[in-house]
Parts: C-alpha cells; sequence; structure tokens
C-alpha cells in the first residue's frame, strides 16, 4: 500500500501513540473505522469531505499503525480506553467541538463518547450501527450463523491460524469484505492494502482482541436482551445498507428507544460498508447533515 497522498500523523495519547490521516480544513469531522477495517476504509471519503472540513481518521487502538498495548484488567474495560483515546485525540487537536461518522466497531466508540462527552459533540453519523436495541437478535435464525467469527477471534491461536501466510490472511478478509458487501468482488483492487495492514505485527489480534473485550457484554446482551438506558441527545443520522447480513436493516426499528433526536435512511444498494459501496451518497449525506448543524 503507497503512502502517497495521504498525510500521516502520530501523536501520544491516553499512553499510547495515535495514528491518523488527517486533510482539509474548517469543521472537524473524526472518522471511526470498524472491523475488519482500518484507516483506508475510508479512501474514498476523505478527499471529497476534506473539501469542507478539516477531517480526521485514526487507526483505533490495536488497528493498524496505532499503538496495540495488551488488553487491559479487566478487558471489558478496553471501550472505555477507546473513548479516552478519542478524547485524548481531540484535545490534543484543540477541537473544542466536532462531529463523528462511525462503522461498526467506531460506532460503539462513538456512543460511548456521547454517553460520557455530550458537551463535545455536534452530531453523530453513523453507517449501520450495532447499539443496544438489537438485543438478542443476534441469534435469530438467519443471523447466528453470521456472526461465528466473534467467538473464533478469541481462541488463542486464531491470529497465528488467520496469519500463517498473506495467502491465508487474504482469503480469511476477502470472505467478509466480499460477503458483507451488496456487490462481492468490489474490494479487489483494495485486497492488497487489506492484508498488508493486517499481516503487521500485531494487527491481527489488535483487531480480535475487541471481541475477547466485549464478550461478557455480547452474551449478557444475547441472554437478557435489549437493556434500558438514558437516550443519546447528541443529533444523530442512521445510513444503514440494505443488504448487509451482519448487522440487519430491519434492527434499525429500535434507534428511538436511544437516541433521542435522530434521522434514518436504509442505502439501496449497499452491505455492510456503505461508505465504501456507496461512496457518492454517503460524502452527500455526511455532508449535508454537519452543514446543517453548524
Amino acid at each position: 500500500m503507497s503512502r502517497q497522498g495521504w498525510n500521516h500523523e502520530y501523536l501520544d495519547v491516553n499512553g499510547i501513540r495515535v495514528h491518523y490521516v488527517r486533510h482539509g480544513a474548517g469543521f472537524p469531522l473524526v472518522l471511526l473505522h470498524g472491523w475488519p477495517e482500518f484507516w483506508y476504509v475510508y479512501r474514498k471519503n476523505i478527499p471529497v469531505l476534506a473539501e469542507d472540513f478539516d477531517v480526521v481518521v485514526p487507526d483505533l487502538r490495536g488497528f493498524g499503525e496505532t499503538e496495540k498495548p495488551p488488553l487491559p484488567d479487566p478487558p471489558s474495560d478496553l471501550l472505555g480506553d477507546l473513548v479516552e483515546d478519542l478524547r485524548g485525540l481531540v484535545d490534543a487537536l484543540g477541537f473544542e467541538k466536532f462531529g463523528v461518522v462511525s462503522h461498526d466497531v467506531g460506532a460503539y466508540v462513538a456512543q460511548g463518547f456521547a454517553r460520557k462527552y455530550p458537551e463535545r459533540l455536534a452530531g453523530l453519523f453513523f453507517f449501520d450501527c450495532p447499539y443496544p436495541g438489537i438485543g438478542g437478535r443476534w441469534v435469530e435464525p438467519d443471523s447466528v450463523n453470521e456472526i461465528w467469527y466473534q467467538s473464533f477471534h478469541q481462541k488463542p491461536w486464531a491470529a497465528s491460524l488467520v496469519g500463517e501466510s498473506r495467502k491465508t490472511c487474504g482469503a480469511y478478509f476477502q470472505h467478509f469484505l466480499n460477503h458483507w458487501a451488496h456487490e462481492p468482488g468490489l474490494f479487489d483492487g483494495d485486497m492488497e492494502a487489506w492484508v498488508d495492514n493486517f499481516m503487521k505485527p500485531g494487527n491481527l489480534q489488535g483487531g480480535f482482541n475487541w471481541y475477547v473485550a466485549t464478550n461478557e457484554a455480547r452474551i449478557r446482551l444475547i441472554r437478557e436482551g435489549a437493556p434500558g438506558s438514558p437516550k443519546i441527545e447528541t443529533p444523530a443520522r442512521f445510513l444503514w445498507g440494505e443488504s448487509d447480513p451482519i448487522l440487519k436493516v430491519r434492527w434499525a426499528d429500535r434507534l428511538g428507544d436511544y437516541f433521542a433526536n435522530y434521522s434514518f435512511e436504509a442505502a439501496q444498494d449497499a452491505g455492510h460498508y456503505v461508505h465504501y459501496e456507496r461512496p457518492d451518497l454517503a460524502n452527500r449525506e455526511i455532508s449535508a447533515f454537519f452543514e446543517a448543524l453548524r
């Protein structure tokens, strides 16, 4: 993967060294990736959004070129660490108020930040968002066979098995990039970038650690169902791929129980990666949402 054309920067925050890409000027937007992703998944969004915004795209703790410390004790503290990583990053960059665009794992971080530091946020934009209202539906008949990887990633040998070679690593990630997308093969031109990234020392385990850290909460959610909690008051916009097999669009039906001020749109011809699969739509929606909040 060539670094040419991207502004790579690093900051020491919350006890770790964080890598991020930064482009543009104006109102700050922080873009948070999920799994199986790293900052580069937003490559189709950064240049367009940077025409109007100060766009910052970090690698989350454990991912990409950001540091990969051991899991905290207890591991369930990882989400809190990720929230504090974000707070440390925006503090170091001097952002008093900013917007967050997030997806998948990044959406957990965005929600956690919104509950702890709501005064810092102008708005939240979510792609295919895991939120508490999904509850036990993760194990519905047409879903339970999709979540096997969440258990596999907790095996102590998972990273060594996937990372045995570039071929095994590529085959593993190609499965998720193809199966979760509306159009298989869309990521083919970027597969070398994905393999380059996840073959770096610690990057496979760094991503898998998310599933180790959140396992207890995941099992509790499945067994006990959707918990009650105060609604997030920050204005929120959801753009959800109609064809997502892992975070099903029908599960958006309880967003109103957890977000006080939100709007929702289902994205046609898109699966799990709306930002990558439908970049024109994603960029247009992100820009319109945050322009209206300025």
